[in-house]
């Protein structure tokens, strides 16, 4: 059993006029998976007989966005998935007109699409099946429960997860139309929609975003910026779903699309505490900080009904309590920190007059006074005026 291109056949036989079924089928709506061949009798060789029955020198016509499955007795026989009119023919073997389907169709095909011998004797049941490979767009998909999210800051020491809420919507396409019909749809009567398989596929999905977030927030990705990492999204979605979706069913996510992603209320106000805490490590910011609740305390204590001096009371016992000394934290940020001297005899870093580690002295810089402006310097020149050092 075989297929041949109906240009080429007409033109080198007499057979064109005597064409006996004509297998074709409409466009395919998007929200459908698969349909089954409607048969309409053409020509002088009008066959009346039974529906699932090919005869010799029927066409069969496929359009573009289309793959035609030939079944004889719920096995696949072959498969053609170039536009085009063929003509079937009992006598030759499988065709295989895989057109811009994925490589593997051609091996699975040889692995499960053996055809079946029957005596010399026409199959009891053949049926041809049309399946839809165009881009199947709108799916959408919602976590009904959050899903984690490990928020990795290293610069602001935040390591934690999160509980993300993420709507949107994914396309797909049916890449080996032979392992859905084996997998999956069989011999069914005449239409399978995407309705058939939605629920299941979106459960899936869903299921395979939490190690999809891992691998995006080990790249130090933020949920917040993954509507722009779509593109990885789909192909991390695509690994984690390869067994289910591609190896078993023939099935591909081709794009994806994120309408929302959020944090629940507990967990953005935990994150933007932990953000706000870690800039006060900044000894700068942190002490503006004190200083400006502070003149914030002495405006709120000035307006006690009880009088001014109650409030500045109750607001230097709050500081005491707290231990908090603003002066005492501006002169530690004028204070300049302590020079730091590298050992020369074990690499240990210092910053006294004897290494910790070893005990070797500090070694003594020789300086020198600029005699034009009294700078003391250590190098050659005078930082202050550029003289240069005395011989």
């Amino acid at each position: 059993m075989g297929l041949i291109q109906a240009a080429i056949s007409a033109t080198t036989s007499t057979i064109s006029d005597s064409w006996k079924e004509y297998f074709y089928c409409d466009a395919i709506p998007n929200d459908v998976l698969a349909i089954k061949g409607h048969k309409k009798v053409r020509g002088i060789g009008s066959n009346n007989g039974d529906d699932n029955i090919i005869s010799d020198g029927s066409v069969i016509s496929v359009a573009d966005g289309q793959c035609m499955l030939i079944v004889e007795n719920g096995k696949v026989v072959d498969i053609c998935a170039e536009p085009g009119e063929f003509v079937y023919d009992s006598s030759t073997e499988p065709s295989l007109f895989t057109g811009s389907l994925d490589e593997s169709v051609r091996r699975i095909f040889e692995q499960i699409g053996k055809r079946f011998t029957f005596g010399g004797q026409p199959a009891d049941d053949q049926r041809v099946y049309y399946f839809n490979t165009k881009e199947i767009v709108g799916n959408k998909y919602g976590t009904a429960n959050p899903v984690p999210f490990r928020v990795q800051e290293k610069e602001a020491g935040i390591n934690l997860d999160v509980s993300l809420r993420c709507f949107g919507e994914y396309s797909l396409k049916l890449i080996d139309p032979v392992l859905f019909y084996t997998n999956v749809c069989g011999n069914f009567k005449e239409v399978y929609p995407v309705s058939e398989l939605s629920d299941q596929l979106k459960s899936e999905l869903l299921t395979a975003l939490q190690p999809a977030f891992a691998k995006l927030s080990e790249e130090g990705i933020r949920y917040s910026e993954i509507p722009a990492h779509t593109k990885e999204l789909s192909d991390l979605l695509n690994t984690e779903l390869s067994e289910k979706w591609k190896d078993l069913r023939g099935l591909e996510i081709v794009s994806l699309g994120v309408n929302s992603i959020t944090a629940t209320e507990e967990d953005e106000a935990r994150l933007k505490d932990m953000q706000a805490a870690t800039t006060f490590k900044d000894p700068a910011l942190a002490t503006a900080n004190l200083a400006s609740a502070t003149a914030q305390g002495i405006k709120e204590a000035a307006k006690n009904e009880n009088g001014a001096a109650v409030g500045f009371m109750n607001m230097n016992a709050a500081q005491q309590a707290g231990g908090v000394n603003l002066q005492g934290m501006y002169q530690q940020m004028a204070t300049p920190a302590a020079a730091t001297w590298v050992c020369p005899k074990c690499g240990a870093t210092c910053d006294g007059n004897f290494c910790s580690k070893c005990g070797e002295p500090r070694p003594v810089v020789n300086k020198w006074t600029c005699p034009q402006c009294a700078q003391e310097n250590e190098g050659n020149f005078c930082s202050n005026c550029g003289t240069k050092r005395p011989e």
